[in-house]
C-alpha cells in the first residue's frame, strides 16, 4: 500500500512547498519514524511510503512552524498530527491538511 500527502496554505491559498514531513508508526509504546521528506512544489510528497504500509496506526507529522516562520509568522501548531489506522489494504491513501498559522484541517482517503 502506498500514501500520498499534500500540505495546503490556507492562508494564501497555495500550496505549501517544502514543509518537512515524518511518517511514525508505534513500536514499544513510542512512535518511531520510519520515512522523513519534503513537500514539492505541489505540495505533495508522492509516495511517502514505498509501498511498505501494512495494517494498523501511524501518524503524519507536518512541521509547520520553520514553514510559518519563513513567511515571517509564528504558527499557533509548530507541529501537526495526524494519527490513522489503516484497516484493510487499499491500493492507495492520501491526507492532505490544510493549515494556517492558527488552524488546520485535514481528509484521509484510499483508493482500492
Amino acid at each position: 500500500m502506498s500514501l500520498s500527502v499534500q500540505a495546503l496554505d490556507g492562508v494564501y491559498g497555495r500550496p505549501a512547498v517544502g514543509v518537512r514531513a515524518r511518517l511514525e508508526q508505534p513500536v514499544d509504546g513510542r512512535w518511531a519514524t520510519i520515512a522523513v521528506a519534503e513537500t514539492d512544489a505541489e505540495g505533495s510528497i508522492g509516495d511517502f511510503s514505498a509501498g511498505t504500509l501494512g495494517r494498523g496506526p501511524y501518524r503524519v507529522v507536518f512541521e509547520s512552524d520553520p514553514y510559518f516562520s519563513g513567511l515571517g509568522v509564528s504558527a499557533g501548531y509548530p507541529e501537526i498530527g495526524i494519527v490513522f489506522r489503516i484497516r484493510d489494504r487499499p491500493h492507495e491513501c492520501r491526507i492532505q491538511v490544510l493549515m494556517t498559522p492558527h488552524s488546520y484541517s485535514m481528509y484521509f482517503g484510499g483508493k482500492a
